[in-house]
C-alpha cells in the first residue's frame, strides 16, 4: 500500500480546535464506527445537510485519519486554496462532468485515502431525508468501482439546526465491496450501488 501522506499542521491544529466543542457544546454521538475499515483506501457516502457535514464525519478519525472531501471550484482563490490544500480538500466543478476530479478522487483511494462523497450531490432539506425523496447521484459508487475500493455508507444528524447547538450525531455501516455488481455493465452496476448505498444510509439515519 502507498505510504499515506503527512498530516498538515494546519488540519491538526483545526481538529484540536474544533473537537472539543463538537464533544462539549453539540454533545457529539458516533455510532457503528467499528464498521470502519482500519487501513485502505474506500469512499464514504453521507447524506448532506450543511458545510459542517464533512466536521461531523471526519471527528471520529482525528488526528489519525484524515479525509479528503470535494470542494466547489468556486471556493479556491489566493486566500482560501491554501486552506483548503491544508484540509485535504480537493477542486470539482459543480453542474459538469468534472473528469480531472473523478481521477483525483481514484487515485487517492488507490493510494489509501478516504474519500467522502455526498451521493445527494448539493445539500438537502431535512424532509426530503425523512422521506426518502434525496436525489441520488452515481458519483461516490463509480469512484469506488473505478478504485477497486468499499463504499462506506453513513448518515448525520443535527447539522441542519446549528442554532440549536445540536445535538450532533453520526453513523456508519458496513463496507460494501460492489463484488456482486463487479461483473455486471458499469452503468448498471453504479445504478444498483447508488440505490443500495442511498438505502443504507436512509436506515441509518433513522437510527439517529
Amino acid at each position: 500500500m502507498p505510504e499515506r501522506r503527512r498530516r498538515h499542521p494546519f488540519y491538526l491544529f483545526m481538529g484540536a480546535l474544533l473537537k472539543p466543542p463538537m464533544w462539549s457544546v453539540y454533545r457529539m454521538k458516533v455510532t457503528g464506527f467499528e464498521h470502519v475499515p482500519k487501513r485502505g483506501g474506500f469512499v464514504l457516502a453521507s447524506n448532506h445537510f450543511s458545510n459542517v457535514d464533512p466536521f461531523v464525519l471526519a471527528y471520529p478519525f482525528f488526528p489519525r485519519r484524515p479525509l479528503r472531501f470535494m470542494a466547489k471550484s468556486e471556493l479556491y482563490s489566493p486566500l482560501l486554496t491554501p486552506l483548503l490544500n491544508a484540509a485535504g480538500a480537493f477542486p470539482v466543478r459543480r453542474g459538469e462532468a468534472d473528469i480531472d476530479a473523478f481521477r483525483t478522487a481514484v487515485r487517492l483511494v488507490k493510494e489509501g485515502e478516504i474519500v467522502a462523497v455526498f451521493p445527494q450531490g448539493h445539500r438537502q432539506p431535512t424532509d426530503e431525508m425523512e422521506l426518502h425523496e434525496a436525489q441520488i447521484h452515481s458519483g461516490a459508487v463509480r469512484i469506488a468501482l473505478a478504485a477497486k475500493a468499499p463504499i462506506v455508507p453513513a448518515a448525520v444528524r443535527g447539522t441542519d439546526r446549528l442554532s440549536k447547538l445540536g445535538p450532533f450525531a453520526s453513523a456508519y455501516g458496513p463496507a460494501d465491496t460492489m463484488e456482486d455488481l463487479r461483473s455486471l455493465p458499469s452503468r448498471k452496476a453504479a445504478d444498483i450501488a447508488s440505490k443500495r448505498v442511498m438505502q443504507t444510509i436512509y436506515e441509518l439515519y433513522a437510527t439517529l
